[in-house]
């Protein structure tokens, strides 16, 4: 079988968790099927990439969609399935599917009507996402979501979907890749106490990761606590002010114990800041599984996580960490917001008061990835669902 899988990140280029996932999804597929990559942005190894430039100055999903189109003209004569990841590529994928009159399987790595806040971002190049994610969905031989939240909130965005073609393939972690690593020389070089409690965060400046309810529940903390934040990429000049004016805040009362990376940190200086962590904190309004909790878990850090999405079957509550309930029907609710942030503060005093319970959840939520969280198991429940796609495909063919 020969597949190709359609994305817009890939190595060098990756910034979420859907390019983590196929980062590490495509070796392991190698071991049973040939793949190629289809990507966008730059010239890289690995991979044919698409520059998302086209047509020159429109909106940047337009942009998208001419690149989707240079994706299906690009794919290799002899092929099997498609494979696309994130609404950016799900169009490349639906249209290669009808053009070469073959199977097209979409893995969910998030939903778009469960993102309204991304019209800040694309302005009316969301009513374009929503339209391609939909299409391809219903379209598709074959859906995998991320978890069984996952799946039940495609089941629900997505009424016209037929349930025969819905699986469950959950993210993995690469435990060779994260794991507990003693040194600490770029914490040295930011000036982390060691000896002292630390809180850290992981992501980009979005809505979605919940980093400004982090930052004012973080007003809370025990005094001492260090927190760092290693958080990027804002995804609009409004998320990047709030979350600046909730910063200076922090900062005012907890001074030189605040520490914030702008930039993208390399691997293994995040390594480092997971492994030294006393609290990993996650506090998403929305996330279909999240990566990241198992990358801090897998480096032996115990993780303080709202229980939204799919983290529930990520963060095991009070074995690995502690969740924070989150209804997002009352995220409009300035009252509902500030109980939830002060409640996520207290689960953190709880563990930076008690280090040595969070090193028990830690210990336990490496463990947890090893068993349950393995890109080989993640990458042969992958080609069983090619296989159900292809049958899938030759049974509905008109």
């Amino acid at each position: 079988m020969h597949v190709s899988i359609l994305t817009r990140e890939y190595p060098p280029s990756v910034y979420g968790g859907a390019g983590v996932h196929v980062a590490q999804l495509v070796p392991r597929l190698r071991e049973h099927v040939d793949v190629d990559v289809q990507c966008m942005g730059d010239p890289r190894d690995g991979a044919t990439a698409h520059p998302e430039s086209f047509p020159p100055g429109a909106n940047a999903a337009l942009r998208i969609l001419g690149t989707d189109l240079a994706m299906v003209a690009a794919l290799p004569s002899e092929l099997d399935l498609v494979h696309s990841h994130t609404w950016y590529a799900n169009m490349a994928g639906h249209l290669a599917g009808l053009f070469r009159s073959i199977p097209h399987v979409v893995t969910a790595h998030s939903l778009e009507p469960l993102r309204p806040w991304k019209r800040e971002q694309l302005g009316g190049g969301y009513e374009l996402s929503s339209w391609a994610e939909r299409t391809a969905y219903e379209g598709a031989s074959a859906v995998i979501a991320v978890s069984s939240a996952m799946a039940g909130d495609i089941a629900r965005c997505y009424p016209d979907l037929d349930p025969a073609k819905l699986h469950v393939v959950r993210n993995g972690i690469d435990t060779q890749e994260f794991y507990p690593d003693s040194r600490h020389d770029f914490l040295d070089r930011i000036g982390i106490d060691l000896d002292r409690p630390m809180v850290c965060f992981v992501g980009r400046i979005t809505r979605q990761k919940g980093l400004v309810h982090l930052v004012r529940a973080a007003r809370e903390f025990d005094k001492g606590t260090q927190i760092l934040l290693l958080a990027s990429s804002p995804d609009t000049p409004e998320i990047a002010a709030e979350f600046s004016r909730s910063l200076d805040a922090l900062r005012a009362e907890h001074g030189s114990d605040v520490f914030w990376i702008e930039k993208m940190a390399p691997r293994d200086a995040v390594r480092q800041v997971y492994s030294h962590a006393t609290v990993f904190a996650c506090p998403s309004i929305y996330e279909p599984l999240g990566i990241v909790n198992l990358e801090a878990m897998a480096c032996e850090s115990a993780v303080v996580a709202s229980g939204v999405g799919g983290i529930p079957e990520v963060v095991d509550d009070s074995v690995t960490g502690l969740l924070v309930d989150y209804d997002p029907q009352y995220g409009d609710e300035q009252d509902y917001i500030a109980d939830f942030e002060h409640r996520f503060a207290a689960r953190v005093n709880e563990l930076t008061r008690d280090t040595a319970r969070a090193a028990r959840y830690g210990q336990a939520g490496r463990q947890r990835c090893i068993d349950h969280f393995s890109w080989e198991a993640i990458a042969a429940q992958t080609v069983a669902v090619y296989q159900a796609a292809q049958q899938y495909f030759e049974q509905h063919r008109a």
